[in-house]
């Protein structure tokens, strides 16, 4: 048998230090250096080239954190800098409390109408801690209903994001134990509105504006208007500071009319998903404007922001749009949860209240 038909055959070679995987990636490499040393002639020291090349697998491949099987690091899954196999990775992740940032169940629709609300909140500065989020979970899907899971998000430093399946107003309100998963966040030290780096994001399902793409659309241009028009007090309202704003919800900048506002949200006039607004998904338009918080009232209230601008959107015309005037907005408002907090943000009609400080 010849050298290069020897070495053809093998996937293992051995050197001084024990026997090493050469990556199919490295033998035809393998195998050129095999056929110019049997054709110049010269003595192939099998040693060096195990050397060699066992430093070329070792900067192309690494171990399962796991199970320990060799795999390319182009291959390899990470979970907290580890390297895992796929099948491993895949089991792992069933199993933790914390999922991917990719993770995305198929959705479990809570109450009875044609507008729902999946929530997304941020905490941060008590550790990405599957523990941590096995409880919260547990709190939050008590009587055996599914009601929220957690997920990693690369721009927190120290924690995790919480995501509700999509439920009514109605059910977020009444069914969905919101103060005890706030409470327990809290009790583990957990913050978001004091991070800084936290959101509170409120997914919309598109279909709550019409049964049509075009009916759909005119709404949404008027969702994007309402938020240019009174976007000082939305600001307020949000407690985002500029910066803030400017990196994970940028404003897409004031048009003259609701149709306007949509074309030119559509040409990606702004930040991408990153925007005030989102609208890059395909089932849902995402309200990124918020500020991340742990006090309930603020997170309901935020939800009776986002219905009240949803039903304007939908029940208004253009023209009436055009001539609402903030005073107007918010004298239709009803809930208490929101009238407090508008009067807390000091952008209510009547006078401030004293409020709470946010977490």
């Amino acid at each position: 048998m010849s050298v290069v038909e020897h070495i053809s055959q093998k996937k293992t070679f051995r050197s001084l230090t024990g026997n090493f995987y050469v990556p199919t990636v490295c033998q035809p490499r393998l195998l050129f250096v095999a056929a110019v040393g049997k054709e110049s002639g010269l003595v192939i020291i099998q040693v060096t080239i195990a050397l060699r090349f066992a430093k070329v697998a070792m900067k192309l491949t690494t171990h399962c954190n796991d199970c320990d099987r060799i795999i390319h690091r182009d291959h390899a899954c990470y979970y907290d800098e580890e390297p895992y196999c796929q099948s491993c990775y895949d089991r792992c992740s069933e199993e933790r409390s914390i999922k991917d940032y990719g993770y995305k169940p198929e959705p479990i629709f809570y109450g009875g109408g044609n507008r729902f609300f999946g929530v997304e909140l941020e905490v941060d500065d008590a550790g990405e801690d599957d523990d941590n989020a096995y409880e919260v979970i547990r709190t939050a899907n008590r009587n055996g209903k599914e009601h929220i899971y957690c997920k990693h998000d690369g721009s927190l430093d120290e924690g995790f994001e919480v995501v509700t399946h999509p439920m009514t107003l109605e059910y977020h309100l009444n069914k969905m134990p919101w103060k005890e998963v706030l409470s327990e966040l809290r009790s583990m030290s957990y913050c978001s509105h004091n991070a800084g780096s936290c959101g509170l994001h409120i997914h919309v399902n598109r279909t709550t504006f019409g049964g049509t793409t075009e009916k759909q659309e005119e709404c949404i241009g008027r969702v994007l208007y309402l938020f240019e028009k009174f976007w000082s007090e939305l600001l307020k309202f949000s407690r985002r500071s500029y910066s803030q704003l400017e990196r994970w919800a940028a404003r897409y900048g004031y048009k003259d009319n609701p149709k306007e506002m949509l074309d030119h949200a559509k040409k990606g006039s702004c930040n991408g998903r990153y925007s005030c607004i989102n609208l890059q998904n395909y089932y849902t338009i995402e309200f990124r404007i918020f500020r991340g918080t742990l006090k309930y009232n603020t997170l309901i209230a935020t939800l009776q922001l986002v219905n009240r601008v949803c039903s304007v959107a939908f029940s208004f015309s253009d023209e009436e749009i055009q001539a609402l005037s903030w005073s107007e907005f918010v004298s239709y408002c009803t809930e208490p949860e929101l009238i407090q907090y508008l009067k807390e943000r000091r952008i209510y009609i009547n006078e401030p209240v004293k409020c709470e400080e946010e977490i």
